[in-house]
C-alpha cells in the first residue's frame, strides 16, 4: 500500500487550473498502474478528521488547517516487494509541493 501524506490542495491556494493539471497528472499516474495491471484499489480521502483517542475515547474533529500534513489518500498495488513500490512511486505527482509517500506491506491473517 501507497499512503500520500501531504498538504490539502485547498491550503495551498491551488488555482482552478492548477488543481486540473494536478488531477491530470493523478489520473495519468493511476492509468499507468492499471495498464501495469498491478493496481488493485485506492481512493482519495476528505481533508475532514475525526480523531478517538485513549482510554477515556476523547473525540476531537480536526480541520485541515490544525493539521501540517494529511493523509490524502492511498492506492494499493500488487508488487514483489518494496523496492519495486518505491521504484512505482517515484512517479508520484506531489512530490513537488513537498508530498510524501509512505509504503506499508499489508498483512494477511489465515483464517
Amino acid at each position: 500500500m501507497m499512503i500520500f501524506i501531504g498538504a490539502d490542495y485547498a491550503a495551498l491556494g491551488l488555482s482552478p487550473e492548477e488543481l486540473q493539471t494536478r488531477m491530470g497528472k493523478w489520473f495519468a499516474w493511476g492509468n499507468k498502474m492499471e495498464q501495469a495491471g498491478i493496481l488493485r484499489g485506492g481512493e482519495a480521502l476528505t481533508p475532514q478528521v475525526r480523531r478517538i483517542v485513549g482510554e477515556n475515547r476523547t473525540v476531537s474533529d480536526l480541520a485541515s488547517a490544525e493539521i501540517k500534513e494529511i493523509v490524502g489518500g492511498y492506492y494499493t498495488v500488487e508488487a514483489k516487494d518494496f523496492d519495486a513500490v518505491q521504484a512505482i512511486a517515484q512517479d508520484f505527482p506531489d512530490y513537488d509541493l513537498g508530498g510524501t509517500v509512505e509504503i506499508r506491506e499489508i498483512m494477511v491473517f489465515d483464517r
